[in-house]
Formats: structure tokens, sequence, C-alpha cells
């Protein structure tokens, strides 16, 4: 039977990559993002047009899309927003605000609506990253929002132990944020943007493509550490 699986963000970078891999594999994807990727669509992606940042309105289209399925064996919630990268004091408040809206709050409405009508999920693992722990000048809302993700997902955990729960930091990927953050000029105030430019183009820095296929592969691992933790791919 194939795997019928979920994913959120699939218009570009690491979302596109692994609802494309998955598709080739003969995966029967659910897949939402703001923009159509009609590639994806091409390949047999089930897809709604949902902005994470608007509750209501992404409520309803989210719930129309899986509405068919009565289980899916893994979700990926991969959408997130950066932010520029900035100290926090010159970081306005309702920045910070709609970072934490579409990679904390929103991944708690997706999660209540995957779970609502009895379906049944298997695994749910939940794209986080490294600046979750590392509390690196500049990344200010993205690394508070990464954190908050990792306890959102420890919590649910916690409330639903018949599924399994990961936080996942998939290492660096490159992606449209990794343009935005290998083009920003040397700054010394943020050493990480050096590592960044130094692994663009390298094996450190795989495309979006190369990427899913490890973490696909690496996905079943997951099940053997304690539901709800943060890994990161690089230590699995």
């Amino acid at each position: 039977m194939s795997l019928k699986v979920c994913i959120t963000g699939v218009s570009s970078g690491l979302g596109h990559g692994l609802a494309k891999v998955y598709l080739e594999r003969g995966a029967l994807v659910y897949g939402c993002s703001r923009r159509e990727p009609p590639e994806l669509i091409a390949q047999g992606l089930r897809y709604a047009s949902v902005d994470l940042a608007n509750t209501k309105a992404g409520v309803d289209a989210f719930a129309q899309l899986i509405q068919p399925a009565s289980y899916f064996d893994i979700v990926i919630l991969n959408a997130a927003k950066l932010g520029k990268i900035r100290d926090m004091a010159d970081t306005p408040l309702d920045d910070l605000r709609e970072t934490m809206e579409v990679n904390v709050w929103a991944n708690k409405w997706l999660l209540d609506r995957l779970f609502s009508e009895s379906r049944r999920i298997e695994q749910v693992v939940a794209i986080s990253s490294g600046a979750s722990q590392s509390g690196s000048r500049g990344w200010n809302g993205y690394s508070i929002s990464k954190a908050a993700l990792n306890m959102l997902i420890k919590l649910y955990a916690g409330e639903r132990p018949q599924t399994h729960f990961t936080a996942l930091a998939p290492g660096l990927v490159d992606t449209a944020m990794q343009e935005y953050l290998t083009s920003l000029p040397e700054d010394l105030r943020y050493p990480p943007l050096n590592i960044l430019k130094a692994a663009k183009g390298t094996d450190q820095m795989p495309d979006s493509e190369s990427c899913a296929r490890r973490l696909i592969e690496a996905f079943p691992r997951l099940l053997k550490l304690q539901s709800g933790v943060y890994a990161d791919i690089r230590k699995l």
C-alpha cells in the first residue's frame, strides 16, 4: 500500500523537495502552501492554497484538503518564516508576532485539524532548526519560534501517545532562505553568516531535493527516539 503523506510549505525549498521525492516513490501526497506548485500538481499532488498567517481562511482550506484522508503515515510540518537578520531591539513586534503565527500557532491548528474526525496519524515530523538551540544574535524571531515549536511538539507527544512526534533540524539546505542569508554583507555581529557563506555550494549545504532524500531515509529511524524530542539530522 502506498504511503499517505501530508506536507506543509510545498511550493519551494525543502517542502517542494520532499513532495517531489515522495511523489516519485509512488506516495499519495497532500500538500499546502501559499503559492501553487504546478509541476507537483501535474505529478499527482493533492493541493490546497493555505496562508498560515490567516487562521480563519487557512483552517477551512486545510480541512477541505485533508477531508478525504482517514489516516496519514507521516505528516511533515515544514512551512516557516525566517524574517530579517537583525538585532532584537531593531525587530518590530508585529514582525515577531507574524513569525510566531506562521512557525508556531499555525502548527497548533494544523495538528488539531489533522487529528479531528478520529484521523489516525503514525508519525509527525516538525522541521525545526539548530537556531532553536544556539540563540545566535540576529536570528531573533526565528530562534524563538523554533524553540517554541520544539516545546509544542513535546506537549502534543504527551497528549497523543499513539502518534510518534519529532522536532527535527534538517541541517543546512540550499534554499531561498540561504540565498538571502548568504547574500547579506559580512557583519561581525552575526558570525553564523560566514559559516553559511563558506558552506554554500558545497556538500555541507545540499539542494532541497538531495536533503529531502536524506530526510526520507532518516524518518523511520526517528521512531526509535523518544516521542516528542528535538533531534538534529547531523547527529543521528
